[in-house]
């Protein structure tokens, strides 16, 4: 089959690889119709992710066609329509019968090297680093899903590849951002970085109940997006955003903070962010997390600050002394898709969202490597693009 991969930095491959075959009874084999290039996805593309290896096939965003089950696999048919989350979990452990799928602690292939990094393991995911397992990714032709009987989600026949192809990354991690701030009506949610799970995070904020949304960019496209939803923008070259936030909040902070940016904040967003830039340069240092420590100065007193942008090692200058002392609540995880699935696609048959509004480039699958170098640049308004292998 034909398959995007990964072969070093800024090398990112159309080519032939090995079909997937059915390894466990349990097994799906999906015939992808969608798949999308995520923002994690240029973390790889930038070399900023761990334990990659020469040809991996990368992705997590996808759907399609079952065209292939196990011999154990109960709740799929060849022909089913479905979305796969991005994050792979077996339905039975500890964490995956408490809705903690993304903890699974049977999926990840590499347990002991993730323990030996983190302390412990996450679930395995689809098209990362090996650290996570080593999974073939989705941006192809044909997808194997381990523990498939636990994972895809049918997609009703009246929903477009474009509306449902989002459940399986951004619009849930959109809506966990949201939903970790605690939203109880009336609230002022700021949010750092108005990509494609920015984005899904400040509609969700509003469906929750939020009051205002202050998020924060400098792409212009995205800003005018984010607008579109009805957040107050900010673009961090034009204002002090700590200044700029107190100010609209009467001095006192947003209620919540969420950080969708993660390891790679533009350097162009302040002094830290350089000096951060430089550390990872020289190896000094795993991420850039000045986003993170912005996100904590901003919070109210006894606030919350959501994390869901993706960092992967070591983070320093945290202000922790500001975090203890005004009673800041910190959520963060990788999404357990699993959980959140009913209710999203609830909220997508019933109107309330359209998650097929982040689009803005829809390409065949051989045109990736080159929209990788569009999205990670943000050229030509590039937000979110869309594959069709």
């Amino acid at each position: 089959m034909k398959a995007l991969t990964w072969h070093g930095k800024s090398d990112m491959r159309y080519e032939t690889v090995p079909d997937p075959k059915i390894e466990d009874g349990r097994d799906a084999i999906i015939k992808v119709s969608s798949c999308a290039i995520c923002g994690s996805d240029l973390h790889i593309y930038d070399g900023v992710i761990p334990c990659m290896e020469h040809g991996d096939v990368i992705g997590h965003e996808s759907m399609g066609e079952v065209v292939e089950v196990g011999r154990d696999n109960k709740k799929l048919k060849v022909g089913d329509r479905v979305v796969v989350p991005f994050t792979i979990a077996c339905g039975e452990c500890f964490f995956c019968k408490r809705g903690y799928f993304s903890g699974c602690e049977r999926s990840n292939r590499n347990f002991d090297k993730a323990k030996t990094m983190w302390g412990n393991s996450p679930a395995g995911l689809f098209g990362y680093s090996h650290l996570l397992g080593g999974y073939a990714g989705g941006q192809a032709e044909y997808l194997r899903v381990p523990f498939a009987d636990a994972g895809p989600i049918h997609v009703p026949d009246n929903l477009t590849d474009d509306q449902a192809l989002f459940l399986s990354d951004i619009f849930p991690t959109g809506y966990m951002a949201a939903d970790f701030c605690d939203i109880k009506g009336g609230e002022t949610i700021a949010i750092w970085g108005c990509g494609p799970v920015g984005q899904m995070a400040i509609r969700s904020a509003f469906l929750l109940g939020a009051e205002r949304v202050i998020a924060i960019d400098t792409v212009p496209e995205r800003l005018v997006m984010a607008a579109a939803a009805g957040a107050e923008t900010l673009d961090f070259r034009d204002v002090d955003i700590y200044d700029e936030i107190m100010s609209r909040t009467e001095g006192r902070g947003a209620d919540a903070c969420i950080d969708a940016v993660g390891t790679e904040a533009d350097t162009l967003s302040g002094f830290t962010a350089v000096v951060d830039r430089i550390k990872m340069a020289t190896f000094m240092g795993t991420d850039r997390p000045f986003v993170l420590r912005q996100a904590i100065m901003c919070c109210r007193n006894f606030g919350t600050v959501s994390i869901v942008g993706v960092y992967g090692g070591f983070v320093d200058k945290i202000p922790m002394g500001s975090a203890i002392n005004r009673g800041l609540t910190f959520r963060m995880a990788q999404t357990p898709v699993q959980r959140y699935l009913p209710t999203l696609l609830d909220h997508i048959q019933e109107g309330r969202i359209d998650p097929s509004f982040v689009i803005t480039h829809k390409a065949p699958l051989q045109d990736g490597p080159e929209l990788y170098k569009t999205f990670r640049d943000k050229k030509d308004g590039c937000i979110k693009v869309v594959l069709n292998p």
